[in-house]
Formats: C-alpha cells, structure tokens, sequence
C-alpha cells in the first residue's frame, strides 16, 4: 500500500466517522463496536 492510498483510506474512514457522529448521534459507531464484541466473544468460545 503506497502513502496516498494510506492517507485517502484514512481520510474516508475519519470523514464517514464524522457523518456518522453529526447526522445519526454516532449510533453506527455503537452498533459496529457491540457487534464487534459479539464477534470476539464467539472466537474466544471456539477457541
């Protein structure tokens, strides 16, 4: 991966996080950590 491939990436992450946080009170942040959770509780089951 090139530096400006790195920097659009990390540009497009920050700015969806913003929209997220301005328009919809940063409910998909909440929804994408719980389920992230969820995620790491089953592996540590199946492990």
């Amino acid at each position: 991966m090139t530096n400006r491939i790195a920097i659009v990436l990390g540009a497009v992450l920050i700015a969806l996080i913003l929209l997220d946080v301005l328009f919809f009170s940063a409910a998909g942040i909440v929804f994408t950590g719980r389920r992230m959770l969820d995620l790491i509780d089953w592996l540590a089951f199946w492990r």
